[in-house]
């Protein structure tokens, strides 16, 4: 059995243990196996843990489970991936309450160049049909992949124009990969495997929830360069995925509707109230994100002579923005180990500076 497995998975099992409180956990206690040996005082003295979750950690009552997990994944083939590994997604790696562990069933690049969700309302139309049909085949000639949450509506008809175009797409669920939910997307959903995938952060046996799924919303928030939505009432999960969506400084795009439609009115309002662009084409998309531009266009990276002092972390910034062209805040983020907002802070003075200039898609280059 790998031990190492199991052990990520009985951390993540532990109750009242969530992302944010198991990573200050492992920190302070310098492992995951670590935390497992801890004495219950020590426990104690650790921001946000109190005697209860102390008294949990200790007991131990989830190596049971995490065991019977590890098995599951070897029978099925399924993929890991550990926040603090190398393959794990890096767009959810700067993301802080990011899931520790992800599974996954199927054949795609979590880190593929150009990712995008499409969600919208569970009772779309017709005309919400004939969009994302569209819209998802337009962008898988730009080779992007498309990432959706496998419901009722929107989702499921991003997934299947994906399935027809032989477009990688994944789904993102809501619990656990031993079931496919709903039943009558099986057929679908097995389709994707084929070039895509399936991906969760709940172990098997975990039901459908209603608590569930807004977590898994912020999955395909944080797994994408920008999330599309088609279709939406004033609330419901899409409107959530957009909201984290703008948390985690995402692109965000909306396409409007007839103002008197109920499942339109979510899309206008995040129009007017200036959390999404608005979108009518996929070329509005692709040019926004300027995805637009020839795949083998030469930007020659010019010199800049900079005159102005900066700080160690300023340097680090403007010495990747030198070394290319355009650099999106993910890569930036990644690349330099500064906190997504502190990096998004610092862009924004270098900005006002006149050093660095802001492009669509939340990309930067020396200005």
């Amino acid at each position: 059995m790998n031990e190492k497995l199991k052990y990520q998975i009985a951390i993540t099992l532990i109750p009242g243990v969530g992302p944010v409180s198991a990573r200050n956990l492992i920190s302070y206690c310098g492992g995951i196996e670590a935390v497992f040996h801890e004495k219950e005082y020590r426990l104690l003295k650790i921001p946000a843990i109190g005697p209860m979750l102390a008294q949990a950690i200790v007991k131990q009552k989830v190596f049971e489970q995490a065991e019977a997990e590890c098995l599951f994944i070897e029978q099925n083939k399924i993929q890991s991936f550990f926040y603090l590994e190398e393959n794990y997604p890096q767009r959810l790696r700067n993301c802080n309450d990011a899931p520790l562990l992800l599974y996954f069933k199927g054949k795609a690049n979590l880190n593929a160049e150009r990712m995008v969700a499409i969600v919208g309302t569970r009772n779309a139309s017709e005309y919400g049909k004939t969009i994302t049909a569209e819209l998802v085949q337009q962008l898988g000639e730009q080779n992007i992949m498309i990432m959706s949450g496998l419901a009722y509506g929107i989702d499921i008809c991003a997934h299947k124009a994906a399935v027809k175009h032989n477009i990688t797409n994944i789904g993102v669920m809501a619990h656990g990969l031993d079931r496919i939910y709903p039943g009558n997307h099986r057929s679908t959903a097995e389709k994707m495997m084929m070039n895509g995938g399936l991906l969760t952060e709940f172990p098997s046996l975990t039901n459908p929830d209603r608590e569930n799924f807004p977590s898994r919303n912020r999955i395909v928030a944080g797994m994408c360069d920008a999330v599309i939505v088609v279709e939406s009432a004033e609330k419901g999960g899409a409107l959530i995925t957009a909201d984290v969506a703008n948390s985690y400084n995402r692109d965000v795009f909306a396409f409007p509707g007839n103002v008197t439609n109920i499942y339109s009115k979510g899309c206008n309002r995040l129009i007017r109230e200036n959390k999404a662009a608005l979108a009518e084409t996929a070329d509005d998309i692709l040019k926004m994100m300027q995805w637009d531009e020839a795949p083998d266009r030469k930007i020659i990276p010019q010199q800049k002579q900079l005159f102005m002092e900066f700080t160690g972390e300023e340097k680090l910034l403007v010495d990747i923005l030198s070394e290319n062209p355009a650099v999106d805040l993910d890569t930036i983020a990644f690349s330099t180990r500064i906190p997504m907002g502190k990096a998004s802070a610092l862009l924004l003075k270098l900005e006002l500076n006149g050093i660095v200039k802001a492009l669509p898609g939340k990309q930067f280059q020396l200005a």
